[in-house]
Formats: C-alpha cells, structure tokens, sequence
C-alpha cells in the first residue's frame, strides 16, 4: 500500500501474444489486407511470366529490358500524382479503381494469346500500367491505414505488410508461376494471374468508407501544386523526415547496384555457377525479411524510435563487408540473412513513423515522396554497378557500399538530432 500522497507505481501493461495479427481482428483491415495479399502475390508471378511471354514474342534481353523499363518508368511517373490524388479523393476509390486496371491489363494479355500473338509493345504498355498502378495503390494504402486503425496497431500492420511481401513476391509468386509455364504457354499461365487480380479487385467492392477527418485534417485546397509544395516544406522543415529521406537515397545509390547485378557474378565466382545457389541466396535474404517483420511487429514501438531504425538500417549494411571478402557460402548465406532482416526491421518502423506522426491531410504526399526518393536512383545504381566492376574489384566495390551507409547512418542520427527528437515526441502504443 502506497503513503498518503504518493503515486502508486505503474505496472508494466502485459505483453500481448497477439500483437503482430491484432489488426486482423479489424474487417476493414481484413478487407484491404486480403487485397495487398493477392495484389503482390499476383505481381510475383507476373514478374516471371512477363519474362517468357517477352521471350514468346521474339524477344531477346534488349526487348526484357524496355519492358521492365516501361514497368519502373510507370513507377516512378505516378509516385508522386498517387500521393497527391490520395489526399484529395477517396482512397477507396483509388484503391478499386487500380485493382480493376491491373485485372484489365492483365486480361488483355489473355485474350491477345487467344486471338493472335502477344507483341512487345503490347507487353511494354501492359508493364507501364501495372507500374502506375502501384504508383497510386501504396501511397493511398498507406494514407487509409491510420484511419482504419487505432495507432497501436499501426506496427503491426506494416509488420504484415513486410513480411508478406518477400514471402509472396520473391518465393511463393515466382514459384507458382514456374509450375504454371511448365504445363502452360505465358498468356494461359496469365489466366491465374489475371483471376488474382479479379479477386482483388472484387474484395475491394466490400471496403467501407472511412470515417468522416476530423478537423485537423483540412478539405483539399484547389492547386495540386500547393499541394505538392505543402508536402516539400514539411519534409524540409522537419529534420527526422529529411535526414531519413536522404539517407534512403544514399543506401539506394550504393547498395542496390551490388546487390541486384553484381552479387549474381561474385556468387559464381567464388562459390559455383550452379544457379540454385544465387536463388536459395536470394531466398535466405527475403527469409531474413519476413523475420525482421515479424519481430519487430511482434513487441511494442521502441521508445527510441528514430535512434533503432536509424541503427539498424545502418549496422546492417555491414555483412556486405563480409560478402566482399568471403569465398565461404555460410558466411555469404548469414550476412544476406542480416541484411534483410535489418532492412525490413527498420522498413516496419518507418512506415509506422509515417502514419503517426506525418498529419493525415498529407500523409499520402509523404508516403509518395518516400517511395519515390527510395527508387529514383535504383536505375542509376544498377546502371553504374557494371561499368565500375570493370576497373574495381567486386571486393572494393562491396566493402565500400557495406561502409559508406553505416558511417552515413551514424551522421544522421546527430544532425537530424534523432535522440531529442523521439524524447521530445514519445509515441506510446
């Protein structure tokens, strides 16, 4: 018993078993979730029918390359229009509306198999669309969550998100569709993909209006460029934003390059040329993806918020030390692990950061400009990893990309102040 006025002491609130899933017992999330599920399950195995009806039309890697162009060029065009029309109209509406294109787009692949001979330029539209699609779907999904969800489920919910993502669209995706060619012509194949899409789309239909803003959140102004500058000045003007904004654009320029074109050649060199062992590497980075989800959705947000994403993000881009200098396939195997265990643990918390501390009127602005900060340099990146393995060693060229974010992430957690900040700002689930 406590003295006459004293407070008592606080007990600790029990851990909660069910925190990672506690947003499913929520039917709108359960509505929208079930549609991202089959939308990236569907992009997974598109990603590899795209490949052999290119192949189906005549086309050699110059013809996959436009049409994976066209897919990110589609991409990066409407990141930033997403966000922006996810602010100003209904996000439902967005959301259905870009299921329904992708299920179009699809089809018409479909039905050209069935009718005469699917044709690059067809193909090169369709990869267009599809990227525009996603353009608009993530800065809306991203916008609707908070407003579907009370904020201690926010974690979680970008937990299921992150973990889903590399299970479906990098294993389970891809190896569906691998069965399907092996008895199917690409366009057939295209048929699953297309009834997915469908089923998406269709879920959607019983996606509740969201609730009436509330007054913080201000009716649309008239100029789409007052409401792109509002969204400029507010990451200027806030240092945790900027800092992290910039730092994402760095990893990107010096780390994706690496991984995406030359991990492949370094696998072969030092450990073998049999191509199930760039696979199961690759399968062991998105393993480490679900798990980072998993554990970070799975407990409370950090009350150093912004100091563990930062740290993290950047002590996990270490192991790429390793894979510089390592001929042991172990060792390559563990630092993948940990790269994409780090890289999805902080990923869930910067998501959530987004929607609980970014106003709602802007936050699909803020979501768009995030993922297109993330992915305007990646071309870049991928273009010059090759040129410069040719006058660098692959060993430099990984030692140097695992170096410079992790030295980068530690300058800015003190020059965005990161430390004052989330103690200035504690966010308590």
């Amino acid at each position: 018993m406590s003295e006459p006025g004293t407070t008592p002491p606080r007990t600790p609130a029990p851990r909660d078993r069910w925190r990672f899933v506690r947003p499913l017992s929520q039917r709108d999330f359960r509505v929208l979730f079930g549609a991202v599920v089959l939308s990236i399950f569907a992009a997974g195995m598109w990603a590899v029918v795209m490949v052999y009806s290119v192949i189906g039309a005549g086309g050699g890697p110059l013809e996959l390359s436009l049409v994976a162009g066209a897919n990110a060029v589609g991409l990066l065009v409407c990141a930033i229009p997403g966000g922006i029309v996810a602010d100003r109209i209904s996000r439902r509406l967005i959301v259905r509306c870009v299921e329904g294109a992708n299920f179009v787009a699809i089809t018409s692949v479909v039905m050209a198999g069935f009718v005469g001979t699917v044709t690059i330029p067809h193909l090169t539209v369709v990869a267009f669309v599809l990227g525009a699609s996603a353009g608009f779907f993530f800065p809306a999904y991203s916008a609707m969550l908070p407003r579907i969800l009370p904020g201690e489920q926010l974690l979680a919910a970008n937990g299921l998100e992150g973990a889903i993502r590399p299970a479906l669209q990098q294993a389970a995706g891809p190896a569906t569709a691998g069965v399907l060619l092996a008895t199917l012509v690409p366009s057939h194949a295209a048929i699953i993909i297309a009834i997915v899409y469908g089923l998406a789309f269709v879920g959607l239909l019983f996606l509740r209006e969201e609730p009436v803003g509330t007054s913080e959140e201000p009716e649309a102004p008239a100029s789409v460029f007052h409401d792109l500058k509002e969204a400029v000045v507010f990451t200027v003007r806030t240092p945790w934003l900027l800092w992290t904004l910039l730092f994402a654009t760095v990893w990107v320029l010096v780390f994706v390059g690496p991984e995406e074109v030359l991990l492949p050649f370094l696998t072969r060199e030092r450990i073998g040329e049999d191509p199930r062992l760039f696979g199961f590497l690759l399968a062991v980075y998105g393993l480490g993806g679900v798990v980072g989800s998993i554990v970070v959705s799975s407990r409370a947000l950090p009350s150093r918020y912004l100091t563990v994403m930062t740290l993290v993000w950047a002590v996990s881009t270490l192991p790429y030390v390793v894979v510089g200098v390592t001929d042991q396939y172990w060792l390559l195997l563990a630092s993948m692990f940990v790269v994409g265990f780090g890289f999805s643990y902080g990923n869930v918390i910067w998501g959530t950061l987004l929607q609980r501390r970014v106003p709602r009127h802007m936050l699909g602005r803020i979501s768009s400009l995030d993922f297109f900060v993330s992915l305007a340099l990646m071309p870049l990146s991928m273009a010059l990893a090759g040129p410069l393995a040719s006058v660098i060693p692959l060993s430099v060229i990984f030692i140097v990309a695992g170096i410079i974010p992790f030295v980068f992430g530690i300058a800015v957690l003190f020059i965005a102040r990161m430390p004052q900040d989330e103690i200035a700002h504690p966010l308590r689930d």
